[in-house]
């Protein structure tokens, strides 16, 4: 006889939640090292993931690695959340943003109002749903959820 355990539905998506955002800051500190290795950037604060102050310059390496880091990091999230959440990873996508953004002001204590910031932060997203989804389709393909659109 197998022991069968029951998980409320809400427990699993705060679960699932948990395990995507720690991925999230596990491979963006991975990428920060490679990225100051390749670049050479050898003074780097711990809170580089959140910061937003660094100046926007192509000349500042230290800028260029944190921009690299965060759309590498995306875009590679959003391949790995399939694996843990199947098909939903555009939601799991905008909900980690969304922690990733207060636990940034809440780290940096303040709002982060810089532009370039969030141009960052959107072509991110965008790239980690559509990469994640497009994996999603093409792995669950036979089981995907669509719509009901017919009464629509």
């Amino acid at each position: 006889m197998a022991l069968q355990v029951r998980v409320a539905p809400s427990k699993v998506v705060l679960q699932n939640l948990l395990i995507c955002v720690i991925l999230f800051y596990t491979v963006y500190y991975l990428v920060l090292s490679v990225g100051c290795m390749a670049l050479q950037v050898y003074e780097l604060s711990v809170l580089a993931p959140f910061d937003f102050k660094t100046c926007p310059s192509w000349l500042n390496t230290s800028y260029q690695v944190l921009l690299i880091s965060t759309e590498v990091t995306y875009f590679i999230c959003g391949l790995l959340f399939v694996l843990i959440v199947e098909e939903w990873v555009w939601d799991y996508a905008i909900s980690v943003t969304i922690l990733h953004v207060a636990i940034t002001s809440t780290v940096m204590l303040e709002f982060p109002l810089a532009s370039h910031w969030w141009a960052a932060l959107g072509s991110g997203l965008i790239s980690m749903i559509c990469g994640g989804q497009a994996l999603a389709c093409c792995l669950f393909k036979d089981n995907f959820i669509y719509p009901e659109l017919d009464g629509f």
